[in-house]
């Protein structure tokens, strides 16, 4: 896939942006990069669009802003010479996309049926827009469309929000989401940036189903594994359970022999380790490769390199 493709694929959630003055700009783009989704579409349906995503893409250079609503191919040399590095328009105008295709940026199409995903795929697409998703027949029509064309991946857009995304992208053929529940208009008008912020964080927290599952705690043998998790179970009735390598009592495991962490580990539970994996290297974290574990061969768990307060954070598989 694409790079750029890729790297949306990876936040699994588009905002999608609609400003109508340029100086909300920076602190929108703040809110969406601190509750962390460094990624935006910024609609043409407004005279500011090109303003706000130029001082979008020069004051924070590490995110990936695009342009929407493009239906002119003079609307996508604006939107790139303004740092735009994809392009996603609501239907699929030939003329702009072999436009974008001649000069090497990166566009998605809006389709609704297969007449336009048979265009897109002649134009040699990887991925296309289903829009209005959910006016469309939502992931039942993406599901019904996607057999006869198994090549071609989705990005819906349009009715989608906190309550359905998860089930959207559920689906294989689905990249990513684009939404605009944790940007509304009027959230941006009124100067709500702090709501935006934290509406964005719950929404990587329901994408990825992000949840606190266990902490474990170093011991220096088995004998005070045990008889930490004896004091423990005494005292508030948790169930103890004896493991090859660790004990566990609720929400707490008392490792045999000290393991990853000065102190021990957190466990963090997700219902993608892979795609939780790869947004968090798109932060910048890294992860202890050697610490993969698998299961079917799928990827149900890895350790984070970092350490926070001398524990070592690991993903694992909700």
């Amino acid at each position: 896939m694409n790079e750029v493709l890729e790297s949306i694929s990876k936040f699994k959630v588009v905002p999608v942006v609609v400003l109508e003055d340029a100086k909300d700009a920076i602190p929108l783009a703040r809110a969406l990069s601190n509750g962390g989704l460094k990624c935006a579409e910024i609609t043409f349906r407004t005279e500011a669009a090109e303003e706000s995503i130029r001082l979008m893409a020069s004051h924070f250079p590490d995110m990936l802003i695009g342009a929407g609503t493009v239906l002119t191919t003079e609307q996508v040399d604006k939107a790139v010479g303004a740092g735009a590095k994809f392009i996603v328009s609501p239907g699929l105008n030939p003329k702009v996309v072999q436009y974008c295709i001649d000069k090497n940026i990166v566009i998605v199409p809006g389709v609704t049926n297969p007449s336009g995903i048979e265009q897109a795929l002649e134009f040699g697409l990887e991925v296309v827009k289903f829009f209005p998703a959910e006016a469309s027949g939502g992931l039942n029509a993406i599901k019904a469309m996607a057999g006869p064309f198994p090549k071609l991946k989705f990005m819906p857009t349009g009715g989608i929000n906190e309550n359905n995304i998860g089930d959207y992208l559920s689906f294989s053929k689905i990249v990513a989401c684009g939404g605009t529940w944790m940007v509304k208009e009027s959230l941006i008008k009124n100067g709500e940036f702090e709501k935006i912020e934290e509406l964005t964080r719950e929404a990587i927290k329901t994408v990825f189903g992000f949840q606190m599952k266990h902490v474990g705690v170093n011991c220096e043998n088995e004998g005070e594994a045990n008889a930490s998790s004896d004091k423990i179970s005494a005292l508030f009735g948790f169930q103890k359970k004896v493991g090859n390598s660790s004990i566990f009592t609720d929400g707490i495991e008392f490792m045999k022999t000290p393991y990853l962490g000065k102190k021990g580990h957190i466990a963090i539970g997700t219902n993608d380790v892979l795609g939780a994996m790869k947004y968090l290297e798109n932060l910048g974290v890294s992860f202890n490769q050697n610490s993969k574990k698998y299961k079917n061969d799928k990827l149900i768990a890895v350790y984070m390199e970092e350490e926070i307060s001398d524990f070592a954070i690991h993903l694992v598989q909700n």
